[in-house]
Parts: C-alpha cells; sequence; structure tokens
C-alpha cells in the first residue's frame, strides 16, 4: 500500500499524522532482523483494517457508478467488501471481468494489485470451466461458504414483481472447510500440549475456543458442521485418556465421560450420554449446544438517533 496515497486520504490534525506516518515508517523485527517498511500496513497491527478501510473508501462506489441502479431494473452488479477482503456478484461473466480490470486499474494509485491466486472467478450454482481450469460451485468469503444447490418446486423460492416465477435453487452460507479445517487443528494443538494436564484444564482451555468459534457461525446453516466437529473431537479426547491410561477400557471411560444433564442457552435441557466432565461437574461445551438463529436484518431506513426505541428493543423480539 502506498504510504503518501494513504496519507492524502486521511484528513486529520497534523500532528496526529505525522503520529500516522512514523507508526507506517517504524520497520518490523522479524527474528531479530530490521526491515524497513516503505510500504504497506502492519499484519496484524491493530490499526492496519481502519487504514485498509481509508485506502480502499471509494471502490463500492466505483462499481455503483459503473452499473447504476435503475428503477425497476435488477442490479447488473454488486460489490461487498471487508476492510481489504471483498467479492463481486453479477449474474453476467462479462461484467464480472469488466469489474476486476476497472478494479486493478482503480488499485494502481493506491500501490496495490488483485492476486490471481487468491481470486477465483466462479458460479454459484453449478460448475464451471474458466482459464482453463474447472471452477467449483460457490465461494468463500470471510471464513464462510457461500453457495446455491438445486432444489424441488416446494423448497424453492420466488423471484418478486407481478410475474413471479420459481427460481428451483436455494443459497445456503455454511462454515467454510478451510475455517473447519483451521478450527480443528487448534483444537488439536490444545489436546496436544494438554497431554499430562489436569482434565478441568483441559476444559477450562477448550470451552472458549469451542463457544467462540460456534456463536460467530450461529447465524448460518452449520448444524451438520457443529455435529460433526463434535465427534471428531470425540475421537481426540478418546485418545487423549488411551495416552493417559492405557487401553480404553468402557470404566476408563466412565472416568473422563458421563451422564449429565445441560441447561442450553435457550432455556431448553439435553441429556448427555457421553459427555467430557470431571467429577466437580467441569463439562466440555459442544459446539451442537449453541442454537442456530438467523440474524435480523435492519431496516434500510431505520437509524440508532431516530428515536424509534420500541423498534430497536425487538428487533431480536
Amino acid at each position: 500500500m502506498n504510504h503518501d496515497y494513504l496519507l492524502s486520504k486521511i484528513h486529520c490534525p497534523s500532528s496526529l499524522k505525522r503520529d500516522l506516518k512514523q507508526w507506517l515508517k517504524a520497520g518490523v523485527l522479524d527474528n531479530g532482523v530490521f526491515e524497513d517498511t516503505e510500504s504497506g500496513t502492519p499484519q496484524g497491527g491493530v490499526i492496519s483494517p481502519i487504514l485498509a478501510n481509508i485506502a480502499l473508501l471509494g471502490m463500492v462506489r466505483l462499481i455503483e457508478t459503473m452499473y447504476p441502479k435503475e428503477k425497476g431494473v435488477k442490479v447488473k452488479a454488486t460489490l461487498i467488501r471487508y476492510a481489504d477482503d471483498f467479492v463481486v456478484i453479477s449474474s453476467s461473466l462479462e461484467i464480472i471481468e469488466q469489474c476486476k480490470t476497472a478494479i486493478s486499474e482503480w488499485l494502481k494509485p493506491v500501490g496495490l494489485e488483485i492476486k490471481p491466486e487468491k481470486t477465483r472467478i466462479c458460479h454459484t450454482l453449478k460448475p464451471i470451466e474458466y482459464d482453463g481450469k474447472t471452477e467449483n460451485p460457490g465461494f468463500d468469503f470471510l471464513g464462510f461458504n457461500i453457495r446455491q444447490y438445486p432444489v424441488g418446486k416446494y423448497k424453492s423460492g420466488k423471484t418478486g414483481g407481478t410475474a413471479s416465477r420459481l427460481i428451483e435453487h436455494k443459497t445456503h452460507i455454511k462454515p467454510s472447510n478451510k475455517a473447519v479445517k483451521a478450527h480443528t487443528e487448534v483444537i488439536k494443538g490444545v489436546i496436544k500440549q494438554h497431554k499430562t494436564t489436569p482434565q478441568s484444564a483441559l476444559i477450562s482451555k477448550l470451552n472458549p475456543i469451542i463457544r467462540g468459534w460456534s456463536n460467530y457461525y450461529s447465524a448460518v446453516v452449520s448444524s451438520e458442521t457443529f455435529n460433526i466437529l463434535d465427534h471428531i473431537i470425540w475421537q481426540m479426547l478418546r485418545a487423549w485418556t488411551v495416552s493417559r491410561c492405557g487401553k480404553a477400557s468402557h470404566e476408563k471411560l466412565r472416568n473422563y465421560f458421563r451422564h449429565g444433564t445441560i441447561k442450553l442457552s435457550n432455556g431448553k435441557e439435553r441429556h448427555e450420554n457421553w459427555l467430557f466432565q470431571t467429577k466437580d461437574g467441569l463439562h466440555l461445551f459442544k459446539h451442537n449446544w449453541t442454537p442456530i438463529v438467523r440474524h435480523t436484518l435492519i431496516r434500510p431506513d431505520a437509524t440508532l438517533y431516530d428515536g424509534n426505541w420500541t423498534y430497536w428493543a425487538t428487533r431480536k423480539g
């Protein structure tokens, strides 16, 4: 990222801009080796996401200008951006290619470019042949996989308007395979680090990791993924017991896995037969205990400053 371009877009007191410039130019120390930073923002730096938002402000407007909204006409292209990660959605392959070219040109003064190995052009419903290779349907964005699946008329949605028709597919948003694999590796690493520690220490370490990950994916189609992850973790923990007490007989497993009744956050009770739990009752949280609750979109005309407290108090029901 070009530092001069970035600083030219920041309107603030000169003293603060000077501090920002020093922060950007401070350099990095990697394994005892110092490197200058003439461009770019610090990887993992607390201010980097907001600097990316400032630098890339206007990218959405670029696409909106190229393909303006027309009354009664479907939007030709939409760009959704989160910091430096973005997707462009359109029903036309030609428009997608035009957007890619336009964004590449727009990024040049910023000092950025689209990475070919991290960029895909795909269809959300069916595989396509593009640039000499087969692209599978759907795409990953922010740890989610967005894809459409063909369905029959009883599950199909409809187009809007007076001449509505069945669209014969359904959009599902799920945890991406990459996110599931990374989460599994984290849990595996924690279990490996706690081979000789008490069961309570392992549970205390794993619970916030599992809760946090489950909450992040609790508004999408995650039930099947949650069940698969719970089974994988059960197998890991069974292997953990074997490493501590030899062959895992039924009696030995019962020292670590117990019967229990759990009260979930939605008020329901759930009986578990093989719950990873200490004698004192400290138990491991399971992914599938997290209820799937669809996110309620905010009304486009609503604002926290409109004084409509009834709406904001009841939005989530």
